[in-house]
């Protein structure tokens, strides 16, 4: 009997979720005649009637989907099942609504493409079924436990250290510091992998404490040695703990060039690569990693496996249970390789001058 499985992508975009649904869905119909069903808008699709979803035909995912940024399924980072924004302003628990709609798919296994949130989400609002579910960890900040990499992170750190590649030219014509903040809610990997490719100065993340006095202090010794610019990259978590309720609304970055402006006199400017760093055609690496996810995803649902995540460790994809995973963010060592490569290459990282 021919299976039918499902896929999502859920969670905030980034580069690689159309390479992992190609994969998923060539898999499926290649190595096991399967069929695909995607799902559109992920956990929203499923309260529409009929459910927002669409066979995958094999014969259109060609390789130009896998180098296409975004997801062309779509895909959500609000509207929680369990507590559901709902119009006159309350929470309503329409986790029952979504499991219908995956019944009304008929589905044999189910495999969702998220970060540490969406994963969590997708194994509670499953916990009551029977449907097999396979999570493929995706997140530009690349902070998803039990795996050394996430389907999003290397686009995301390209176009980080292109950002500082751009800024060092103006920074130098113009004797300016100039500061760049990149995305990292809980964990500084995105910062500290660009400030290393790209060259800079100065870094800082959310799990080493830093001082502004600091970065003032090394700024000036880089101007006492005939520097008349610098690069800082600072991760939108890594607020000032000593000043941070001065910041108001302005984001980490623009504080920051505000205050070193103040403190050094010189010219200091801000760029917030927000989201740029999601929407972008996929590195060759992300799209590799993609596509190994899918794979081993779609082969775990045909073992029986369920409750698991796939991930990368050790040159080779493995898989987890799904319980090791949510719930555990993985941040920055700060003892770490990359934490040891920055301070032997001189950045300072402001817990010291």
């Amino acid at each position: 009997m021919t299976k039918t499985i499902g896929i999502l992508t859920s969670g905030g975009d980034c580069a690689g979720l159309n390479a992992a649904i190609r994969a998923v869905a060539l898999r499926a119909h290649h190595g096991y005649g399967w069929k695909t069903i995607g799902i559109s808008h992920g956990t929203l699709g499923l309260l529409h009637r009929p459910v927002a979803a669409e066979p995958l035909d094999p014969g259109r995912l060609d390789a130009v989907l896998a180098r296409q940024g975004g997801t062309f399924l779509g895909t959500t980072n609000r509207g929680n099942p369990f507590a559901f924004p709902m119009p006159d302003g309350t929470l309503k628990d329409r986790s029952p609504e979504m499991v219908e709609g995956l019944r009304e798919l008929h589905l044999d296994g189910l495999i969702g493409v998220g970060g540490d949130g969406s994963l969590e989400i997708l194994r509670r609002l499953l916990a009551g079924t029977n449907l097999p579910f396979i999570g493929i960890p995706k997140t530009i900040d690349n902070d998803v436990g039990q795996t050394e990499r996430a389907v999003g992170y290397s686009t995301a750190v390209a176009i980080a250290a292109e950002a500082l590649d751009r800024l060092q030219p103006t920074g130098a014509s113009h004797e300016r510091v100039m500061v760049l903040e990149v995305m990292g809610r809980d964990a500084g990997h995105i910062a500290i992998a660009a400030a290393i490719a790209g060259g800079a100065d100065i870094v800082l993340i959310p799990e080493i404490r830093w001082r502004l006095d600091h970065v003032v202090k090394r700024i000036a010794t880089l101007r006492q040695a005939g520097r008349t610019s610098a690069l800082v990259v600072v991760a939108e978590a890594a607020g000032d703990s000593h000043e941070e309720g001065e910041r108001g609304d302005a984001s980490v970055g623009e504080w920051l060039a505000h205050r070193l402006m103040t403190a050094t006199g010189a010219e200091a400017r801000a760029t917030v690569l927000g989201h740029v760093q999601r929407g972008a055609q996929p590195t060759a690496e992300d799209r590799l990693l993609a596509a190994a996810f899918g794979v081993k995803a779609v082969d775990l649902l045909a073992a029986g496996k369920a409750d698991r995540m796939v991930g990368w460790w050790n040159r080779t994809v493995i898989d987890v249970p799904l319980e090791k995973v949510v719930g555990r963010c993985r941040t920055v060592d700060p003892d770490g390789a990359l934490i040891r490569t920055a301070r032997a290459l001189g950045i300072c990282l402001g817990d010291a001058a």
